[in-house]
């Protein structure tokens, strides 16, 4: 059995989707990087709400 999906990377369209949030965001490789910062405010604000 298939589990649920939590996030894609898609390195031809340099998209990262996170699917919990239904959110995604250009620039794969900065999020490869390190640089997570858009992505943690995001997860953290779906928190919130």
């Amino acid at each position: 059995m298939r589990a649920e999906k939590i996030r894609t990377y898609n390195f031809p369209q340099n998209r990262i989707t996170d699917h919990r949030i239904q959110k995604s965001w250009g620039n794969l490789n900065d999020v490869i990087n390190g640089k997570m910062e858009k992505v943690i405010a995001a997860l953290q604000q779906s928190l919130t709400t």
